[in-house]
């Protein structure tokens, strides 16, 4: 069997509901596969009303006083300077406020010290009112009815504190046996190397967060629909919720500095959030992560830059999901992050779409890659990687199990400077099932010389296009279900020099959650975007990657892949190092995306999506 290197990772049919417009996957993939990701994140508000104005020199205390005393809908502005801040920045059950500096390169803000926040530890905490968490929910109920995919209606025997805007947590029991199809399993030496990651109350690792649209007696609408097939009685399906909802606040155009902070473990916090943000702001060598999403639902992360972790060892991440579900990471840069994005607790309809990465700097082993994107947990599911451009998609078996995953129009490279180790653009361990990698641009020509490596027989594991199924000498055996589960259409790689179009990779032949092999080799633009995103530079190609692309600007790809606009906005605008060595750039969004000044908003949802902050 294949040993990962845990000394790092130690430390560190489907759902879907019934929508009005025609699903931008269709005729590509099955509703049996996938879902809606076009209502993935939240609406950043353009807010304009400035209710208090702070300037260098001001306290973290002050700085929190204008936050708790400033009216819904307006802005804590934060003049250009450097705060040197002994204590950390807090919204403590505050709701539609944002914090807002002149521009990254202009407020900066330096901690010394964070705040408790519930006890993650942060320099910025967002968070509710009361201590809702896995270890001491503050309500649960028993789910006794509305399982079924895409179901919108919910039957719990409790909904005190329940109403319009609550969010609910749902959840049930880890599978027992495997039944070799859908198997939600974080056993030690079964399933996973080290068991649970501990996002979830014991032996729940499945979670869907949803929003409550209405309750009637014991029956309870949501948005959106049941995500998951594999509900069911025999599980003992549950929810819990908090009282309180901390929503609609932003982080906009300033940096965090969390170098001297050496007590807390995060940049940012989000602790049970809904329709929150992070626009055009800078996190710097944070401890944990620069941005951890704790039970977070709809919350958005873009135009910004994330620098440098602490000890770029063990738990090193850039943003960091902890129980969310349909939050939006988009548009984003990372430089010297030893994992980027990572799923480390239950996942459900995220989108990870265009984001940059390089220097995926692990101090531990100079050559070992670590991939861009990492799903680490148990209970991930039915998340989007589109469009990204980094070293590689890694889905492990650390912690557990992960399903219906799909990478659409990325460009792995699956190799950086220097890296010999697990360089692979496409890595699928043990017991990650129902994928979909579509239309993607994978490998590094005079490098790769394998296309598939597959446990326990597989060859060439370090220098292949896709690893499938390995396990690991620790006690997590191999799967053999994960490659006749994947489905692998219209990827260009470098070591075929084609795309491929074949049908005998689609697994149309399944008994359950097939895919039938698409009528044309016709792929959409965008999973989530129904058109060019109003930050997308003007006149660069949309879509800038995929087997339908021609003319791009990256070599050796065969015309398949331009620079998106994060990696343009890296080597032009902040001159970043080729290699992604060296410390912190300047950074400000405004220089680089066309819809990143003040306040402006994101993308409009689309038209049948209504999102109502509270």
């Amino acid at each position: 069997m294949r040993r990962t290197n845990w000394l790092l990772l130690s430390m560190l049919v489907i759902g879907f509901t019934a929508y009005s417009h025609a699903q931008l996957w269709s005729g590509v993939l099955s509703p049996n596969r996938a879902i809606d990701w076009t209502t993935a994140g939240t609406t950043i508000q353009n807010r304009t009303t400035v209710c208090t104005t702070l300037s260098a020199g001001a306290s973290a205390a002050q700085i929190n006083s204008a936050i708790a005393s400033c009216p819904s809908g307006q802005v804590v502005y934060l003049n250009a300077g450097t705060y040197n801040l002994s204590s950390g920045i807090i919204f403590s059950n505050k709701s539609n406020v944002t914090l807002r500096g002149a521009g990254a390169d202009q407020t900066n803000l330096v901690f010394s010290a964070g705040n408790s926040c519930n006890g993650q530890g942060a320099d910025i905490c967002i968070m509710n009112g009361d201590l809702n968490w896995v270890g001491g929910p503050t309500n649960t109920a028993n789910w006794t009815g509305g399982y079924s995919k895409g179901s919108t209606s919910l039957t719990l025997d409790n909904t005190s504190n329940l109403a319009v805007g609550s969010v609910i947590i749902l959840d049930q029991l880890n599978d027992a046996t495997d039944p070799g199809t859908v198997n939600v399993c974080e056993t030690a030496g079964t399933c996973s190397a080290e068991g649970p990651a501990g996002g979830e109350r014991t032996n729940r690792a499945q979670q869907q967060m949803v929003t409550v649209t209405g309750v009637s007696g014991n029956t309870v609408s949501i948005s959106p629909g049941i995500y998951m097939p594999n509900w069911r009685t025999s599980q003992a399906p549950g929810a819990w919720w908090a009282n309180t909802q901390a929503s609609g606040d932003g982080i906009e155009n300033l940096t965090v500095n969390s170098a001297a902070d050496t007590g807390s473990l995060s940049g940012i916090v989000f602790f049970n959030t809904n329709n929150c943000w992070i626009k055009g702001a800078t996190v710097l060598n944070t401890n944990r992560n620069h941005v951890w999403l704790y039970q977070t639902i709809h919350a958005t992360i873009r135009d910004s830059y994330f620098y440098g972790t602490l000890n770029a060892a063990a738990q090193s991440y850039g943003i960091e999901s902890y129980v969310s579900s349909d939050n939006l990471i988009e548009n984003n840069i990372f430089q010297h992050v030893v994992s980027p994005t990572v799923m480390n607790g239950s996942a459900s309809g995220t989108t990870v779409g265009y984001n940059y990465s390089i220097n995926d700097y692990y101090s531990l082993s100079a050559g070992w890659m670590m991939g861009q994107d990492w799903l680490h947990a148990a209970g991930i599911d039915n998340v989007l990687y589109e469009g990204n451009e980094g070293a590689g998609l890694t889905s492990d078996t650390i912690h557990g199990s992960h399903h219906f995953v799909t990478a659409f129009r990325n460009q792995f490279t699956g190799w950086e400077t220097g890296k010999t180790a697990q360089t692979v653009p496409v890595n699928i361990y043990a017991h990650s099932r129902y994928y979909n990698v579509i239309g993607n641009v994978l490998g590094t020509s005079g490098y790769h010389n394998n296309y598939v490596s597959a446990d326990p027989n597989g060859t060439s594991p370090d220098t292949s296009i896709y690893d499938l199924g390995w396990g690991d000498s620790d006690g997590a055996p191999a799967d053999t279900l994960v490659q006749p589960t994947i489905m692998m259409w219209g990827n260009y790689d470098t070591v075929n020099a084609a795309a491929r179009f074949v049908g005998s990779e689609v697994p149309s032949g399944l008994s359950i959650y097939a895919n039938p092999v698409p009528s044309s080799n016709t792929l959409p633009a965008s999973l989530y975007h129904t058109s060019t995103p109003s930050w997308w530079t003007s006149g660069k190609a949309w879509p800038a990657i995929g087997p339908d692309v021609t003319g791009g600007n990256i070599s050796n790809l065969a015309g398949h892949a331009y620079t998106i606009p994060a990696q343009d906005c890296y080597t032009k605008t902040m001159g970043g190092p080729a290699d992604g060595s060296g410390n912190a750039l300047t950074f400000n969004a405004s220089n680089c995306y066309s819809s990143s000044t003040g306040g402006s908003t994101a993308p409009a949802p689309p038209s049948n999506l209504t999102v109502t902050v509270k």
